[in-house]
């Protein structure tokens, strides 16, 4: 769908009426006047355009209140498709979507360490023409491309300020992909962006404050308030990956000493097996790993535990430690009502878990403080790429975010 068309979708009463489809379908006409205080010409009028436009389809009859049983309407969830991508520091995955955030198909690019800004372009640009040669049958359906970033993205320009696993700064995203393509580009920070797919598709629909915490190459939250992505005043909520706990600790990434992912990022499980094969421990770890250091990952880490190397348990129990007091710091300051964790480090599940939530259970203020709720995600890991699929339903559907900047 060229930009245009995406732009006449986004009017408000037609997201007030899509979004209502959306969350109370099968719905009537007249239920949609009743609820949104529009008129019922109105609402006929611009459900005959959705419908004749093919994002809305009439499904079955209601229950007649009197007279004739009313036509329900359902959102079209297979009439358009949307473009996610998970631009991660070490792959980008990019994902095809239905309305519904049903992957249709996806796709990995491994991303080199020394890469430039003008590379990560090109492999963006590569990746999204590869879904598109694809399914060029859909050309014409996809609503545009979501991206989520990691690291500090300004997102009204769809920039990426500064990527510090990867050392990129001031990729201009959006303005790149809007020249290759004739879609409208969505650009946000991967962790903001997977706390709007876990309110999208996950189990937290309805939640009124969620964080969302995604541990991979990196450690970012997404903090969603009021329904509402909080950014901040400039882009950089979230950034827990940040937070300082030791003034004298290792040098992170962004330049700075001791920052959270340092201790409990994907790279840090690593560093710390490498050491135990190096010390002579983890003996499980080691058959696995062929006793050979560099063969080690955050996968093989949780394999090795699973299998009873107490080595591997005690490395993922101190990752939970350390994510557990980041955790308990932001339940302090914001203290929302619930807590997913996500990314390739929450696979090790209850390894990692059951320490976060006894850290917070020790720290904690209050008794309700320590009963946050805390799980792992159910989008596993598509949960980013689902958020980046998000961020442009969310254009579609959501009357506030049109209201916002009318």
């Amino acid at each position: 769908m060229q930009r245009g068309s995406f732009q006449w979708m986004k009017t408000l009463n037609k997201s007030m009426i899509l979004n209502k489809i959306r969350t109370c379908g099968p719905i009537s006409r007249a239920q949609i006047a009743k609820e949104t205080n529009l008129t019922p010409p109105t609402v006929g009028s611009i459900v005959k355009e959705l419908i004749e436009q093919g994002i809305v389809k009439e499904s079955s009859l209601g229950t007649s209140q009197g007279g004739r049983k009313p036509t329900m309407l359902v959102i079209n969830n297979t009439g358009f498709y949307v473009i996610g991508v998970d631009a991660g520091p070490r792959t980008m995955k990019f994902g095809l979507a239905d309305l519904s955030g049903k992957l249709i198909d996806e796709r990995m690019i491994p991303i080199d360490k020394k890469i430039t800004g003008s590379q990560f372009v090109d492999t963006l640009i590569k990746g999204v023409k590869e879904l598109l040669s694809t399914h060029s049958s859909l050309t014409e359906k996809i609503i545009g491309i979501g991206v989520a970033m990691h690291g500090v993205v300004r997102v009204k320009e769809g920039i990426s300020l500064f990527a510090p696993n990867l050392n990129l700064h001031n990729v201009a995203i959006k303005q790149e992909l809007e020249k290759a393509f004739d879609y409208e580009v969505k650009v946000e920070n991967d962790a903001r962006a997977m706390a709007l797919g876990e309110s999208w598709f996950g189990n937290s629909e309805g939640v009124k404050s969620m964080l969302a915490l995604n541990i991979g190459s990196g450690i970012g939250a997404g903090l969603i308030i009021d329904g509402k992505l909080y950014h901040g005043e400039y882009d950089i909520a979230g950034e827990i990956g940040h937070m300082t706990l030791d003034i004298n600790g290792e040098l992170c990434t962004c330049g700075n000493q001791g920052c959270l992912q340092t201790v409990a990022s994907g790279p840090a499980i690593e560093k710390k097996a490498k050491q135990l094969l190096i010390q002579g421990k983890g003996t499980i770890l080691a058959e696995l790993a062929d006793a050979d250091p560099s063969q080690i990952t955050g996968k093989l880490v949780h394999q090795a535990a699973v299998q009873g190397d107490q080595g591997s348990r005690q490395i993922l129990a101190d990752t939970g430690y350390y994510i557990g007091i980041g955790l308990t710091n932001l339940i302090h300051v914001i203290n929302p009502s619930k807590i997913v964790i996500g990314g390739g480090v929450s696979n090790a599940g209850s390894y990692i878990l059951d320490a976060v939530k006894r850290t917070i259970a020790d720290r904690a203020l209050t008794t309700e403080a320590k009963q946050t709720e805390i799980s792992i995600s159910s989008l596993q890991e598509n949960a980013t790429v689902l958020g980046a699929v998000a961020l442009m339903l969310t254009e579609l559907f959501d009357p506030l975010s049109i209201r916002a900047k009318a």
